[in-house]
């Protein structure tokens, strides 16, 4: 088997024809390079080179042994690049997700800007039911979900949405017909309850047990999902605070959408487990960001 070192000087010599030059790249002496050569020579029982004082040509064996010998180098290298991408985590295959279809635009651009920047990752998308979205991040099913912050107990990239929030209300409701209406009306109506296994933090932003002035939040029916708490508040079981890209994605005529122009704006990204932070997590939510351009809240 020819060393490594061997290889390099042999094809180098056969590109540059010229041992100054190959010597030079190789950061050898040229004592060195004719030593390869001679010793390649021996080995093979013919000669690679003609050179003279003024010239240094390729043999007829030196030729096929260069052109046979370039691809089976390149694949090499390749495959060793492959493995290095594979090590850090730039290759294989990432499982991303997204709830509820507002977010799915964002989640899509995402896929497509890391998969432009690498393509020999895999992306399988999917959508996350809500009752499963935290199981999914630890079990592994998930990678990335792009979700509702906050999220606690994961780690949140940068938002990529901003939306302001509206308050969805049966259409025949006293308050569906409001311009707009203060947080403060949480006080004075049944709100709609997420699943038990949705996010602690998610569920205080979004259904509080308190009014900012202090009053508790009576709790209405919860929900399996998130058509089902919309369906409750048809019903008329309760009010529920949403993000306003709701009423586009779930236009009913049962259901009237009321701005609250005290609240802060919903806050979309996303989210993974902080010990599956790995490169291919890093890079696709830098693909993310990239590919969704947020103005500040």
């Amino acid at each position: 088997m020819l060393e490594r070192y061997e290889i390099e000087a042999f094809l180098t010599l056969a590109e540059e024809l010229h041992f100054g030059r190959t010597a030079e790249r190789l950061r050898v002496t040229t004592g060195r390079i004719s030593h390869v050569v001679r010793r390649l020579e021996r080995r093979i029982g013919a000669p690679l080179f003609e050179r003279t004082s003024r010239v240094v040509r390729l043999t007829p064996i030196g030729e096929r042994l260069a052109g046979e010998m370039r691809p089976l180098v390149a694949g090499i290298e390749d495959a060793v690049r492959r493995a290095v991408d594979a090590g850090r985590g730039r290759t294989g295959e990432l499982r991303v997700a997204y709830v509820g279809e507002s977010t799915a635009p964002a989640l899509l651009r995402a896929v497509a800007r890391f998969t432009e920047r690498h393509p020999d990752c895999e992306v399988h998308v999917h959508e996350a039911p809500l009752a499963t979205t935290r199981s999914s991040l630890v079990d592994g099913t998930i990678d990335v979900l792009i979700a509702s912050y906050p999220f606690d107990g994961m780690a949140n990239g940068p938002a990529l949405l901003h939306e302001r929030r509206l308050l969805a209300v049966a259409a025949g409701h006293p308050l569906a017909g409001e311009e707009s209406v203060s947080l403060e009306v949480l006080g004075d109506h049944p709100v709609i309850q997420y699943p038990a296994v949705t996010s602690t933090a998610f569920k205080q932003d979004r259904t509080p047990e308190r009014t900012p002035a202090g009053r508790p939040v009576p709790k209405g029916p919860a929900g399996g999902s998130f058509s089902e708490m919309l369906a409750l508040v048809a019903l008329g079981r309760g009010v529920l605070p949403v993000g306003e890209q709701t009423r586009h994605y779930h236009a009913r005529p049962d259901l009237a959408y009321v701005p609250i122009h005290d609240a802060p704006p919903i806050r979309r990204g996303p989210v993974w487990l902080p010990g599956n932070t790995t490169t291919r997590v890093r890079e696709f939510v830098r693909a993310a960001v990239d590919a969704n351009p947020s103005p500040a809240a």
